[in-house]
């Protein structure tokens, strides 16, 4: 199947990442987390703006009663601006020495916020949910590196991706106790790249995006393969659905070079020429996605 795809933004993102769309307002946030930037787009001007510059943000939400929370490189904060911020949480959350370093996160629908950690020097990172009242629940431990989260359309479960063990895990969800449990695997990814960000459409499949594979995938609520969309970009970081009918798949890409030295878990057959990305692409589908939960802080 052949896909109209479009390079709509191209801020030359180190890590771009985390694509979110604001149906009032109709345009994706998204951010540079190397470049410690989040950006604003709008799809009818074609505008790019930054509107922070500075620490780095892993993912972010928006939240309900305004403004975004953002899971940074230092914390949780309630952001309205650079100007204009509240800490949520900060520091250590495990009973390790180790601070908060978000890499990913989503919201959940009760409104907290779900995040992973990349924490400096420390390989046993964690998933957690910051609650509404300000407590934290450690979801998940022994994670490599966290990326992708979602929730499944009818709130029975919950995905979180480990991109090292390039896994999507499947878990319980109860809405009423919020408690997450039963976690399996749901995809076991034995291809080309690694596992990265994700997110969920109106049908219950996730589509997960490949870094070093050049693509999307999307895998039904059983972990069965039922398409892949090539992009023109090695490092595919994040998909998430936006437009007006929710049938535009936004896609972040990453243009590091990592200093122009192997990580040591490219592909064997990684193609180091390649163009690896740090522009926004989108792919109009046949398909719809779902509103994001907003966090209730």
């Amino acid at each position: 199947m052949d896909y109209h795809i479009e390079k709509v933004a191209s801020p030359n993102a180190e890590v771009g990442e985390g694509p979110v769309w604001h149906p009032q307002e109709r345009k994706i946030y998204w951010t540079d987390i190397a470049g410690g930037k989040l950006f604003k787009y709008d799809p009818d001007s074609g505008a790019n703006e930054i509107i922070h510059n500075g620490v780095s943000v892993g993912g972010h939400r928006f939240n309900e009663s305004g403004g975004l929370v953002l899971g940074t490189w230092e914390g949780v904060w309630l952001w309205n601006s650079d100007d204009d911020y509240k800490v949520l949480k900060e520091g250590t959350i495990d009973g390790t020495d180790v601070p908060i370093r978000v890499n990913d996160a989503t919201s959940g629908p009760d409104g907290s916020f779900y995040c992973g950690t990349d924490r400096v020097g420390w390989k046993d990172d964690v998933v957690f949910r910051l609650n509404t009242d300000g407590s934290i629940d450690i979801i998940d431990e022994g994670v490599e590196l966290c990326n992708g989260m979602g929730f499944s359309p009818d709130e029975l479960e919950f995905y979180s991706t480990d991109t090292i063990k390039k896994t999507i895990y499947k878990w319980d969800y109860n809405s009423t106790t919020r408690a997450i449990s039963n976690k399996r695997v749901l995809v076991k990814y034995e291809g080309d790249g690694i596992t990265d960000g994700m997110t969920v459409d109106s049908e219950g499949f996730i589509w997960s995006a490949i870094w070093w594979g050049s693509k999307v995938m999307r895998f039904d609520p059983d972990g069965k393969l039922e398409r892949e969309i090539h992009f023109p970009a090695t490092q595919t970081s994040c998909p998430m659905f936006g437009g007006d009918d929710l049938n535009e798949l936004f896609v972040s890409t990453a243009g590091a070079d990592f200093g122009g030295e192997p990580t040591g878990i490219e592909p064997p057959n990684y193609d180091f020429s390649a163009y690896r990305g740090g522009d926004l692409f989108k792919a109009t589908l046949d398909i719809q996605g779902k509103t994001e939960y907003k966090t209730k802080f």
